[in-house]
């Protein structure tokens, strides 16, 4: 995670009344349920922020890399919240844009692990810009936020799959599209 410079300012704070920090995400935020991504809102965005982004991956120890649930970037700084199933638009009449999840899809992706109980973590990055990444991947995302990160503040979530198959069968119908 991309960290922000110490600030004697009030610590951002990202929070969901959907969630519980620590709790588990909504069923209806499941990629094999209704996949809505979950209502988010934030506090104390510092002064100079000229955007806001936004990644959450599944952060499973077991897996060698995150996966990537959803990537929104130049989110208005004045913005205090995001609703309950964001649409998949690469771009919003606000200026804010999305990326694609490791489903290969635009935008969402809920939670879809295979067996056990998986841990989801969203972090709400203060920017000194707006950001234009090479690609809407998330190497370039996190490539584009290198230098302007002003302030951080994160959120986990907790997700268990008790089917198998029907994740991995969900998972794998993202490798039919192509970027």
């Amino acid at each position: 995670m991309l960290e922000a410079q110490p600030s004697s300012e009030e610590l951002m704070t990202l929070t969901s009344p959907s969630f519980a920090n620590g709790a588990y995400l909504p069923s209806t935020c499941a990629y094999e349920a209704e996949n809505q991504s979950p209502i988010l809102a934030w506090t104390e965005v510092p002064a100079g922020a000229a955007s806001l982004a936004l990644i959450c991956e599944d952060i499973d120890p077991s897996d060698t890399l995150p996966w990537t649930h959803w990537l929104l970037w130049n989110i208005p700084p004045n913005e205090t919240m995001l609703p309950s199933g964001v649409s998949a638009y690469e771009h919003f009449p606000n200026g804010m844009d999305q990326g694609y999840n490791d489903f290969l899809e635009l935008g969402w992706g809920g939670p879809c692990p295979p067996l056990g109980l998986h841990q989801y973590s969203f972090v709400l990055y203060a920017l000194d810009c707006c950001i234009q990444p090479a690609s809407r991947t998330r190497a370039d995302f996190l490539a584009a936020l290198e230098g302007h990160v002003m302030a951080t503040a994160s959120l986990t979530g907790f997700y268990e799959s008790e089917n198998i198959l029907v994740s991995y069968q969900r998972a794998r119908r993202g490798q039919a599209l192509q970027l």
